[in-house]
């Protein structure tokens, strides 16, 4: 498992807990907090994926349509 998805297993099995034991109101919180929970993280997978630089790269066929070059 990736290094923060654990706590979404963690919210979930807190969210059983809370409907297992009639605290509806913990686990529509619990829901919309493993929403974030799970946000956040694809989030940050998409920045460990971006350039160093901060820029988008983009690839496309040179003017003489030889090989590929980078946009920034």
């Amino acid at each position: 498992m990736a290094q923060n998805e654990w706590i979404l297993d963690v919210l979930s099995d807190l969210n059983a807990f809370a409907v297992a034991n009639g605290l509806s109101a913990l686990a529509e919180q619990l829901d919309d907090t493993r929403l974030i929970a799970a946000a956040e993280i694809a989030s940050s997978k998409d920045e460990a994926c971006a350039p160093a630089n901060g820029n988008k790269v983009r690839f496309e066929s040179n003017p003489r349509g030889f090989g590929k070059h980078q946009h920034a």
